[in-house]
């Protein structure tokens, strides 16, 4: 599943530096009627989510979320420990969902405080049947630490100015559950909703404690899983969220986090898994017997604070999910099915059908010839018709075809998909399918096959295939079968246009991989490149972390990944070097992170460990540092794809430079007019980065106090950068060649922003050129690249924040009546442009996921979010 980690996180997330000036209004002191966020402030968030997932999900999330009374949407049960222990990660989270316009109501307990106020207090925690026994001196200090903690919350919420409101009391009426044994403990009858629906219309986010009073007044103690659920069970809410520290349930036997449990079709085997005793058996059995008392449009999710929005607004979600969903049925007979409901929904769902291609009749006529010629078929689908699947196995044929899979939006939304697919998965160990290149689900198709080729309008997937021969017949009417494709291929990729000199095409060398998941080792993840980079392996369907090395941060955990619990390690070379000895089976890729000057010990270990190993055997190299730019061998690959895609040799080494962040963005500018360049005069690039460029190590160039209301140029000649733009744009050639190569002068500087590049390039012409040709050249040019847009107006460095891609634009040459002469007539040919392009992410991190993705020979957007349109705002 898609993972994205931190986005909220004492300050060093990536959405937090981009968030928390937005959520940081003037505190209030008490709630007043409100209306709703800012629609301005409000879209601007909107747009920060789309760094977690697509633009689609994210508002088709908020439509679903905002489709009911806003105390319907969630019910966050806060354990004590994350009040405690991540205060401001919780505050932040739910100020998030606030300014998007939702209001969780937020029901808290405090059981760490409690026990150590009473160990404090010399009173012994006595405990019976898991029950908290509460006596007198016991309830006093509870209602003392209730009060605090509440207290700490709402505090922590005004300081970001979302109005709160504490409610201590008044909410959950109670019996004693039993009084001789559990004294002041409670049994919830009734739930006073007015009081959280009076704050709600007040505008501020209800924070209760789970205490509980009898109808005479008597305090009584409440567990507050309980509470949220009783709560929960009175306001029918979309969603019961409850916050722990380790980020949802984890298999006992795999180690490995659950993401989906659908209860009706797997709540009985789970119970019989040897590792599901005790406390997860006891959790299991009241979430399922909560959610049997709610609408199946309700569901638990279990998470921490730190993921909470990757777990509400995307399809992929973070955490652990549980609803009751439907039972699936499987059927080798229409006569088994219902023919006019499934018929309806493919009409309504599958592409080629609901496009007027085929036919539901059509589909069945398919089924029946495949009958008769000595195969199968099998159809799949939930009681309720939101979700379908149709496959179909040749006589003779070892890989079965998908024919048809289709889901409602409810589906989607239900991750119902899932469950479906599982049940595909189960019954066809080898499977080839095809969806059109424009569906809005391609990414959910690409996390869960092992391998694709794409031509034309399709993209075919397939999993369980080792030898293209198996399914190249399978294929020959989607996608014309690649070169050398009589030899096992893994991976395909899709050659692509790269600019007016004609298309450039390249494979990867085959590479066998022996599971879905490739394992990746990052060297150097103290930085702020490092630490993205761990954010989008988070969210990558086919990367997983295996390594993680950081001198200064070994044995503390790795924030913001999802996937499993993973600690730093401090790897040296050589120890590196034993590792990869074990080749793909311990590590596929291996990143390295590091300062200019380090990498060769490393890389060193890792070719001598691999020595004699095939190619196509040993694991990736994606060095981010300089070292290997201007490698003179031929075996690195220079990783700047939208230009460098056709250095077969280099990409099928296994060996890539990742681009410098300047320099990326500079030949990106420079790239299209290299043949209109007049080679005579320099090209002119003027840099202006935020100060996460100078890198971790305090100087003044990352000292945002000496930053502020300044602008500090640095390295007038010889920055490094400005010989790798001409080195590399020699080598992409276009006319140009070492004995003639290309040549810029480049001015860097750092301003007080945190990241971000923006690039102001004065390009000198051998002729006279209008601003819409040279528009025209960079829209030819660039033309189907996902990850370079091209804009008619001037790029802002604030909408390139975060996200993912360059924008060029901004096109402009000096007016001219034609009759310039001399120096006249040569300043008057020439062009200027702007670049503007996220320096830890197109700059560096996600450079190097696409050139991972590439080495690999998977999609090489795969795992990296990307947007048709890049966000544009007026200057």
């Amino acid at each position: 599943m898609i993972r994205v980690g931190r986005l909220l996180k004492n300050g060093t997330g990536i959405m937090s530096r981009i968030a928390r000036p937005l959520l940081a209004r003037s505190p209030v002191q008490r709630c007043s009627y409100q209306s709703g966020p800012d629609s301005s402030e409000k879209e601007t968030i909107v747009k920060l989510l789309y760094n977690i997932g697509s633009k689609k999900e994210v508002e088709q999330y908020l439509r679903h979320f905002s489709s009911v009374e806003s105390q319907k949407f969630a019910v966050i049960k806060v354990g004590g420990a994350v009040i405690s222990d991540d205060l401001a990660t919780l505050a932040s989270a739910l100020t998030f969902l606030n300014r998007v316009g939702l209001y969780p109501i937020v029901v808290h307990g405090a059981g760490p405080q409690l026990n150590k106020r009473l160990e404090a207090a010399g009173i012994e925690a006595r405990y019976e049947d898991g029950i908290r026994i509460t006596d007198g001196p016991t309830l006093a200090i509870a209602r003392e630490v209730f009060a605090s903690e509440n207290r700490k919350l709402v505090e922590a919420l005004e300081r970001l100015g979302t109005r709160a409101r504490p409610i201590t009391s008044g909410v959950f009426v109670a019996d004693y559950l039993n009084r001789e044994k559990y004294d002041r403990v409670g049994k919830i009858v009734k739930v006073n909703r007015d009081v959280v629906e009076s704050s709600i219309r007040a505008g501020c986010l209800p924070i209760l404690t789970s205490l509980a009073e009898t109808p005479e007044g008597q305090i009584l103690n409440v567990n507050a899983d309980i509470a949220a659920g009783e709560l929960a069970r009175v306001l029918e809410p979309l969603k019961i969220v409850y916050l722990n520290e380790k980020n949802g349930l984890y298999h006992g036997t795999t180690g490995k986090r659950i993401e989906t449990i659908h209860l009706d079709e797997e709540y009985e085997d789970l119970l019989k898994e040897p590792w599901v005793r005790y406390g997860t058996k006891l959790k299991l059995r009241e979430i399922k017997e909560l959610l049997d008392t709610l609408p199946r449009s309700s569901s638990v999710a279990i998470i921490s604070a730190e993921h909470l929005h990757k777990e509400l607004f995307t399809h992929s979600g973070a955490g652990t999910l549980i609803m009751r969903g439907h039972r699936l049925f499987s059927a080798q007979d229409v006569g088994a099915v219902d023919l006019e409901r499934l018929g309806a929904l493919l009409a309504e769902c599958d592409p080629a059908i609901s496009s007027g291609q085929s036919t539901a009749a059509a589909l069945w006529q398919r089924l029946a010839q495949v009958k008769r010629a000595g195969g199968q078929y099998w159809i799949y689908g939930d009681e309720p018709h939101q979700v379908a699947a149709v496959v179909t196995r040749a006589a003779g044929q070892a890989a079965a075809v998908l024919e048809a899979f289709a889901a409602t939006k409810a589906a989607v939304l239900g991750n119902i998909t899932d469950n479906a697919w599982k049940l595909v998965t189960r019954d066809h160990k080898q499977l080839v399918w095809a969806v059109p290149r424009g569906d809005d689900g391609l990414a959910w198709h690409f996390e869960r096959a092992e391998g694709s080729w794409t031509r034309g309008a399709d993209v075919v997937f397939w999993y369980g295939v080792g030898d293209w021969a198996q399914i190249s017949p399978l294929l020959a009417a989607k996608a014309p079968a690649p070169r050398g494709a009589g030899a096992p291929r893994a991976y395909s990729t899709v050659a692509r246009r790269v600019g007016p000199i004609g298309a450039r095409t390249y494979s990867t060398a085959p590479r066998t991989y022996s599971t879905p998941a490739l394992r990746v080792g990052l060297i150097g993840a103290r930085g702020f490149t490092g630490r993205e980079l761990i954010r989008l392996i988070d969210g990558h369907p086919r990367f997983e972390l295996a390594y993680v090395s950081s001198r200064e941060l070994a044995g503390q955990p790795v924030g913001g990944y999802a996937k499993a619990p993973l600690a730093h390690v401090s790897l040296s070379a050589a120890e590196v070097g034993a590792i990869a000895r074990g080749g793909r089976q311990a590590v596929d890729v291996w990143v390295l992170a590091l300062p200019n000057g380090v990498a060769a010990p490393f890389v060193a270990a890792i070719d001598a460990a691999t020595a004699g190993v095939a190619a196509a055997q040993q694991p990736i190299v994606v060095d981010l540092s300089a070292d290997y730019r201007f490698d003179a061998t031929g075996r690195w690959a220079y990783g700047l794809p939208e230009l460098h895609r056709g250095d077969a040799a280099g990409w099928a080494s296994g060996r890539i430079a990742n681009p410098g962040c300047y320099a990326t963005g500079a030949q990106l500018g420079l790239a299209p007019l290299l043949p209109y360049v007049d080679a005579g005069r320099l090209a002119s690039v003027f840099g202006v980065s935020g100060y996460s460029g100078a890198g971790t190590t305090p100087s003044p160039k990352n000292d945002p106090a000496f930053l502020a209301d300044n602008l500090i140029p640095y390295a007038p000649v010889g920055h490094i950068h400005e010989r790798e733009i001409g080195h590399s744009l020699t080598r992409a050639g276009r006319g140009f060649s070492p004995a003639n190569p290309v040549m810029v002068q480049f001015s860097p500087h750092v301003a007080p922003f945190f990241q971000g590049i923006g690039l102001t390039l004065h390009v000198p012409l051998r002729q006279s050129m209008s601003a819409r040709d040279v528009h025209e050249v960079f829209r030819e040019f660039y033309a189907g690249e996902r990850l370079v847009h091209v804009a008619a107006e001037a790029p802002l460095v604030r909408d390139n924040a975060g996200r993912h891609y360059a924008v060029v634009g901004g096109f402009a040459v000096p007016p001219t009546d034609g009759t310039e002469v001399g120096s006249a007539g040569l300043a008057a040919r020439r062009v200027v442009l702007n670049v503007t392009l996220d320096n830890l992410l197109k700059g560096a991190a996600t450079q190097a996921v696409q050139n991972m993705n590439i080495a690999v020979g998977i999609d090489e957007y795969a795992g990296i979010p990307v947007l048709e349109q890049p966000v544009m705002s007026q200057a």
